[in-house]
């Protein structure tokens, strides 16, 4: 006899379980033969899927055979280690008894029942499709990994910088008789451009930095440090950008935002290997491939929904 057991909490758990398990190694195999009972459920009848033992005693006994256990362990990609199997073949007996009642009490022929069976076939089927559609998408040719590498090569240009940042405006310093004066953003605008004419005169950037921080009233206990290592396009905003398309050596003009002044030298540019990328275009391919996919199988149909119903079509946010 079963007892103890909270039907909600054992569907919840057991399907909670599989899914945040589905990535772990497996256990070594079993040495109990594919055909020899693991589970045996005595007084239930048997259900779709699960063989009955024979036997003029056994006409209501269900038993689940170590084939048809690993089986659902497989269709759950569920963990395969002792601990989780023990959690399963407590959680499994209830979900049949559970399901065999709910049976009997004809709750498989109500109506709403019906609808959410329905809907959750049609949920796996959709889930299997694009797992299916994610593995073949997944077969990205080495030929197309050197075409995208050749073509896109500012993706994978590294830069080596040094950045000098003056704030838009300074600190406020209070004048003799407390009172703060304002803050004078035409001050530090002029003072970027002083700092890059000397930058592109040669002088040290550790140095103008220093300098950009005193002048806006800021102090701290370390050195800065301008030099930024190894940097890729993306690493900047956009509108900083177009320090990738300087020459090693050579100093940016002003290039100011809401952040602040911003003045770059480039120091060494060179292209990453394709080995080097290899993995992060295939992956990049993977995403395009899938995506592509989806797209022709959802692009031959068109579904019009009723505004007047639902309301205003909700626009979903940019990336």
């Amino acid at each position: 006899m079963i007892r103890n057991f909270w039907p909600f909490c054992v569907l919840a758990t057991v399907f909670a379980w599989a899914q945040a398990n589905s990535e772990h190694p497996a256990a070594p195999a079993s040495t109990i033969s594919p055909d020899t009972p693991v589970i045996t459920i005595k007084g239930l009848c048997s259900q779709p899927g699960v063989s009955a033992a024979s036997g003029p005693d056994s006409a209501c006994t269900t038993v689940v055979t170590r084939a048809q256990f690993e089986r659902l362990v497989t269709v759950l990609k569920a963990e395969k280690d002792p601990q989780s199997r023990q959690q399963l073949s407590t959680a499994y007996p209830q979900i049949l008894v559970l399901a065999h009642e709910a049976e009997a009490r004809g709750l498989d022929k109500q109506p709403g029942v019906q609808e959410r069976l329905n809907f959750a076939r049609l949920q796996i089927l959709s889930r299997e499709l694009v797992g299916q559609i994610r593995e073949e998408a997944a077969h990205v040719p080495d030929k197309d990994i050197e075409d995208y590498y050749r073509q896109n090569p500012g993706q994978f240009e590294q830069v080596s910088l040094e950045r000098i940042i003056i704030p838009i405006r300074a600190q406020p310093k209070p004048d003799a008789q407390g009172a703060t004066g304002n803050l004078d953003e035409t001050a530090m605008t002029k003072l970027a451009e002083s700092l890059r004419a000397r930058a592109a005169a040669g002088e040290d950037f550790t140095k103008l930095q220093k300098q950009a921080y005193e002048a806006a009233g800021l102090s701290g206990n370390t050195e800065p440090n301008p030099h930024m290592d190894k940097l890729r396009r993306r690493g900047l905003p956009l509108a900083h950008a177009s320090v990738f398309d300087m020459k090693p050596g050579e100093v940016s003009p002003v290039i100011s935002d809401a952040t602040g002044h911003y003045i770059y030298k480039l120091e060494s540019k060179e292209a990453e290997s394709l080995e080097a990328v290899k993995s992060e275009i295939s992956n990049t391919l993977h995403r395009q491939r899938f995506e592509k996919m989806v797209h022709q199988v959802e692009e031959p149909f068109k579904a019009d929904v009723n505004h007047a119903y639902f309301g205003a079509e909700v626009k979903a946010p940019d990336d």
